[in-house]
């Protein structure tokens, strides 16, 4: 099995699509976030730019929650991607990211599964999980950093670490490092390059293919507290869960709620 220390950002532009040829690709050993390296030089960039990590000692999820890891174990990434902008028109973006990882894990002979809003799911465990931080530039342009984190393997002793069950793809952690980076990099740029032309409506129905939890009774958290319930219906042309419930169909923007299914 290839190891973090095989990255090497030479390898992994060879292996690569004609439509990723124009991501700088970044390789180091350690860094406390690759997404915030990246924000922190938005302004100095001069394309898109890929970073990459062995291992990040300051990894982080949504609303500031850390991301657990170990080297070898995860493979951790950030892509920046200018967008035409405005800010607006990034709605949905974390789902089309999904879509993307979702449909190259499936080419790979990994068939994973998508929650709302961003998370990718494997026999019902989480496996990966997206963060976006945008940065707005002067020209009304904005800069996306899309944060990637998929479980590889799951040592017992990480797994009681993060505390939960979570999933893992071994087969892909067998695959030559370099070969999945660039797999993974090259579905993101066509997709991102589409996603900054038509937003994110064309990724619906892909995306509701993926849907993990289509149909069932599902519940939206905020900090703990319930806000809704109702059976999870897809999502619409702007990335909004759908939500049928009592009082008919609910459009549920993405913010710091968290959506879990009922019972649990």
């Amino acid at each position: 099995m290839t190891k973090h220390s095989d990255l090497n950002s030479a390898a992994i532009a060879a292996h690569c699509a004609t439509g990723a040829s124009h991501v700088a690709i970044e390789v180091v050993d350690e860094t406390g976030s690759t997404n915030a390296d990246l924000l922190a030089r938005c302004a100095t960039l001069a394309g898109p730019t890929l970073r990459i990590a062995g291992q990040q000692t300051a990894g982080r999820g949504r609303a500031g929650r850390p991301w657990v890891s170990q080297p070898d174990a995860s493979l951790m990434f950030s892509l920046a991607w200018r967008f035409k902008g405005p800010l607006h028109r990034l709605v949905g973006l974390p789902l089309a990211v999904g879509v993307a990882l979702a449909e190259s894990m499936t080419a790979l002979g990994v068939p994973v599964q998508l929650k709302w809003p961003n998370d990718l799911l494997k026999d019902g465990h989480k496996l990966a999980g997206i963060l976006v931080e945008t940065q707005q530039t002067p020209d009304g342009g904005v800069w996306a950093v899309i944060g990637c984190g998929i479980n590889l393997l799951m040592p017992d002793a990480l797994e009681r670490q993060i505390g939960r069950s979570v999933s893992a793809v071994p087969w892909l952690a067998q695959m030559e490092r370099n070969t999945l980076v660039a797999a993974l990099l090259s579905r993101l740029a066509g997709v991102l390059a589409e996603f900054d032309d038509t937003g994110f409506a064309p990724f619906t129905e892909r995306w509701n293919l993926l849907h993990a939890w289509q149909g069932q009774h599902v519940k939206i958290l905020d900090n703990g507290q319930l806000l809704q319930q109702g059976v999870a219906a897809g999502v619409d042309e702007l990335g909004r869960l759908l939500l049928r419930g009592e009082d008919g169909l609910q459009h549920i923007m993405s913010g710091d709620v968290s959506l879990r299914l009922t019972g649990e």
